[in-house]
């Protein structure tokens, strides 16, 4: 019987630079990295980003972020889900956000060219800012979009929501909208957008923190 062949790693990393001089003397760098597997009932993700930025010699950006997402689909469309995701940000004040997620998935569209998805389930928050340690129960809703515009085109939108199940006053909302288009075969043009919200951050912080991030990924 002739073996079918192991199910190959989807990766890319992308890299952007920004320098302004002048009025203001600046400088920003951002790089990810992302890999997905599919083969059978399975599908894993896993990806890394950072960024490092400094205005007039002052650090001003200074973060780095992961996540593992392990899905077993039930049927064509249904799934459960295991997810973690951690984040380091000391410009936000936040030393350590650790995110464990167990769930609930089902893709309301799934085809070759465009997906739709949603998701729901408990999550356990633990928080280490520069003002002392939390943790608590949250419910995460998640909903995640992706769309080949054409043959060389593409874009995707994801929205996770994580209010606490006892405080709903306190929740963090992380929206991210991007979109990628192929140069050659292996590098392609990245613009992301992403945005969090923490509704409770630590002191002397902002709510709200936005991101645009342009840069060349490559594919391998």
């Amino acid at each position: 019987m002739e073996e079918k062949p192991k199910p190959k790693w989807e990766r890319s990393v992308a890299a952007g630079l920004t320098l302004t001089k002048g009025n203001s003397d600046t400088v920003l760098f951002t790089a990810n990295a992302v890999g997905l597997r599919k083969w059978d009932q399975n599908e894993l993700e896993a990806g890394a980003a950072l960024a490092h930025g400094k205005n007039s010699g002052t650090v001003n950006t200074e973060s780095f972020s992961g996540h593992v997402q392990y899905n077993r689909l039930f049927s064509e469309k249904a799934y459960g889900l295991f997810r973690t995701d951690a984040l380091h940000d000391s410009i936000a004040d936040v030393e350590l956000r650790l995110t464990i997620s167990p769930g609930f998935g089902y893709y309301l569209i799934k085809e070759e060219k465009r997906n739709l998805s949603f998701e729901v389930g408990p999550s356990f928050v633990y928080d280490r800012l520069g003002s002392g340690e939390n943790s608590y129960m949250a419910l995460r809703l998640g909903e995640k979009y992706d769309m080949a515009i054409s043959e060389r085109a593409r874009l995707w939108q994801s929205l996770d929501l994580l209010p606490q199940v006892d405080d709903l006053n306190n929740f963090i909302a992380k929206l991210e909208l991007g979109v990628e288009a192929d140069l050659t075969k292996k590098m392609s043009l990245r613009v992301t957008l992403q945005d969090v919200y923490d509704n409770e951050p630590a002191p002397g912080r902002q709510e709200n923190d936005i991101r645009l991030v342009s840069g060349i990924a490559y594919k391998f």
